[in-house]
């Protein structure tokens, strides 16, 4: 493998990376916002109350997610092993 190949495949894998955690993160973002509202608007400040929801609704969007999550490293690692095989 030559430069340009390891710069490419450093740069899918980053792709990857993103494009698998950005639905976890926006869940993790949308209900950590919609709970600072609802303590802002009820200056009720418990700090439980940020973590219990964040991290249930985080869970269940690993959940529903995961077979994406699978599917797009399946496809990755295919072509990254395809890769190996033809450099042999």
């Amino acid at each position: 493998m030559n430069d340009t190949e390891v710069l490419e495949v450093a740069q899918q894998a980053l792709l990857i990376i993103i494009q698998i955690s950005w639905p976890v993160l926006t869940v993790g973002l949308v209900v950590g916002v919609a709970i600072a509202l609802v303590q802002a608007l009820t200056q009720v400040q418990e700090i439980t109350l940020v973590f219990v929801p964040k991290i249930i609704a985080i869970f269940l969007a690993m959940f529903l997610t995961l077979p994406m999550m699978m599917k797009t490293l399946t496809v990755f690692m295919e072509s990254l092993a395809d890769r190996m095989v033809g450099l042999s």
